[in-house]
Parts: structure tokens; C-alpha cells; sequence
């Protein structure tokens, strides 16, 4: 049985609709907080609270920081086969910068779940 070796790697096309999808996701999150602070008259912490007590509120905060870890993904992967000409140090800041986009993505649900 033969395999298409290039169907196994990501290609242009799934990286550019990526980035367009997780551009709209987060410009549509982005757009809905400014809605809430242009709302509200006085933003204190029982109403910024109350906001991110509906669950609705909730899931799409979490789905905006996958999308932004995949967005943070791609780009990086990008920038570093550009101007990383070493393959071990490309590999080396890769592992580094990927980890502290996770670390942030788990540091915001443990912020989002824990209200």
C-alpha cells in the first residue's frame, strides 16, 4: 500500500485558512469585549465577574485562546524557517517558544475556570 508522503505533512492552503479562521475567531472576541466595556458604564468586579460566569462566556474565551495558541503556532513555524537558518536551533526555539505559548493557553484556563 503506497502513502502520500505530502498528505501527511501541513501545506499552504490549511496554514493560510488556519490563520484567516483564527484571525476572524479572535477579531470576533475582541469586538465582543469592547461591546462590554462600551455598554457598561462603570466595569467593576462583580460585573466582570458576572460576565465570565455564563458558560457561554466561557467557551468562547477558551476556544479564542486555542485560537490563539494556533495562530501563535503557525506564525512562529513561519518566522523561524525564514530567519532560523540552523535546523537544531529552529528545533531548539520551536520546543521553547511552543511550550510558553501552552503554558499561557493553561494558565488562562486555570484564570477562566477558577471564577
Amino acid at each position: 500500500m503506497l502513502i502520500n508522503q505530502a498528505s501527511l505533512k501541513r501545506d499552504g492552503i490549511q496554514d493560510y485558512v488556519s490563520l484567516r479562521a483564527t484571525a476572524l475567531f479572535m477579531t470576533a472576541y475582541v469586538i465582543f469585549i469592547l461591546g462590554y466595556f462600551l455598554t457598561t458604564p462603570t466595569v467593576t468586579y462583580e460585573g466582570w465577574s458576572g460576565l465570565f460566569s455564563n458558560i457561554a462566556v466561557k467557551v468562547f474565551t477558551f476556544i479564542t485562546l486555542l485560537c490563539i495558541w494556533v495562530h501563535t503556532r503557525i506564525g512562529l513555524w513561519q518566522v523561524l524557517t525564514d530567519y532560523v537558518k540552523s535546523p537544531k536551533m529552529r528545533s531548539i526555539l520551536s520546543f521553547i517558544l511552543n511550550t510558553i505559548g501552552l503554558a499561557y493557553v493553561i494558565t488562562g484556563l486555570f484564570v477562566l475556570w477558577g471564577v
